[in-house]
């Protein structure tokens, strides 16, 4: 009675918008005053523990990453890297939209972060080029959950240490699905341009010079995935250790580009922090109710439930994407994976499902809700930066929402997609 009552405060504080953090801790705290044999000391034990772990120094080494990378030049370079290689085809600033997301999505780590910046350096062209602004906007916020996908997504790392399944893995599980995603929000671009005319912005195809020279200006930013995944594969640095090498890494080329101010960096770390500690007080809150949930036996009983309704693990990551895709509507995505993650374990084990697969496909879905109303943050950052109408936004969304659709589809039930490549991992 006493975790129902913690959990029935926590769905009512969510309900009036209180943030995830200060919801989940008081209503952690709710549970412990509930239950008189438990001191409500053993609140802050429980969280400090949850935050004593190495690997979680890889969420600011990385949150880190995404603020410096747009003080380096890397992404400018990266910015004409992509256009030089889908200009040339039907709706090419579009194209580019979405390389450039896949290019950035990984080293940034975030979703939000590469919506703000594209918003601010593609969707003005994209207008002044003709295009739509509302599809603009849902092409943007579409192509932004490539970041939570691609390596190191910040939700790889907190799903691997609720899970306790090897982050290395999931760095290289999600290029799988990344990759798909990638070609498929391109097909669905060419689909539209086709539709409404959006011109190529190159008359022919760049020459063999011309993408050489521009992949010789950006391939220090293409470096930072080779860097990580490489690091990682071979055993070089954990993902923690490759946080804080991509970190540096960074900052030198920014300097040897010119582009650094130690005023950047200042300002960098200060948005890092930020970002960072929100996500560290939702951690620690979520390690109490975890704790919680663990003491009460509760994981135990919803294995119990699952399987005593299905057997089938076709069926039950049918049933449990479902049920993601309404979560991640109401709940923000980080949030979900460290309360739902524990609960759904112990079925994933029990049936067999590889927590890996498991893990890519709940990031992926609970990403989705990220563009869905009625409390989508990417939807509404896009909405917000570009000042598009929300009714403007979900219309142009839709041929995207059948691409993401198919892609969890394919990642649910063809796990070698995301396993091909973690399987390399040791």
């Amino acid at each position: 009675m006493s975790v129902l009552i913690a959990f029935l405060v926590m769905l009512a504080l969510f309900g009036i918008n209180v943030p995830v953090a200060f919801a989940v801790t008081l209503s952690t705290f709710v549970y412990f005053f509930v239950a008189n044999d438990l001191s409500p000391v053993m609140v802050i034990q429980r969280m400090i523990g949850g935050a004593d772990n190495v690997p979680l120094l890889a969420i600011p080494f990385f949150m880190m990453l995404g603020s410096i990378l747009n003080y380096t030049g890397i992404t400018q370079r990266l910015l004409k890297l992509a256009d030089m290689l889908t200009g040339h085809m039907r709706g090419g600033l579009a194209q580019t939209n979405v390389i450039l997301g896949a290019l950035i999505g990984g080293p940034s780590g975030a979703g939000l972060a590469d919506a703000a910046m594209i918003c601010k350096v593609l969707v003005p062209e994209m207008v002044r080029n003709g295009y739509s602004r509302p599809f603009a906007a849902a092409l943007t916020a579409a192509s932004a959950l490539l970041g939570p996908i691609l390596p190191p997504g910040i939700g790889l790392i907190i799903y691997g240490f609720v899970s306790d399944t090897s982050i290395g893995k999931l760095f290289l599980g999600g290029m799988g699905p990344g990759i798909l995603l990638t070609l498929l929000l391109m097909v669905a671009v060419d689909y539209v341009a086709k539709k409404r005319g959006y011109k190529p912005t190159r008359t022919k195809m760049p020459s063999v010079k011309e993408v050489a020279i521009a992949t010789k200006d950006a391939v220090w930013g293409l470096m930072l995935m080779v860097i990580i995944l490489g690091g990682i594969r071979y055993g070089i640095f954990t993902p923690t250790e490759a946080g804080a090498v991509t970190v540096i890494y960074a900052l030198i080329i920014g300097f040897i580009y010119r582009e650094t101010t130690w005023a950047d960096v200042k300002t960098a770390l200060a948005e890092a922090a930020r970002s960072n500690g929100s996500i560290m007080l939702i951690l620690m809150a979520s390690a109490g109710f975890a704790w919680i949930l663990s003491w009460e036996g509760v994981a135990a009983n919803v294995t119990a439930m699952l399987t005593g309704f299905t057997d089938n693990p076709a069926m039950f990551l049918l049933l449990v994407n479902l049920f993601l895709l309404v979560i991640g509507m109401f709940l923000d995505g980080n949030a979900a994976i460290i309360v739902l993650t524990p609960l759904l374990m112990p079925t994933v084990h029990a049936l067999g499902i590889d927590p890996v697969h498991f893990g890519i496909t709940m990031i992926f879905n609970l990403s989705i809700g990220a563009i869905t109303p009625p409390f989508g943050t990417t939807m509404f950052l896009t909405c917000n930066l570009t000042g598009v109408r929300m009714d403007e936004f979900l219309k142009e969304i839709i041929p995207f929402y059948v691409v993401l659709l198919i892609t969890l589809a394919v990642t649910t039930y063809y796990p070698p997609l995301s396993l091909i490549l973690a399987e390399l991992v040791k």
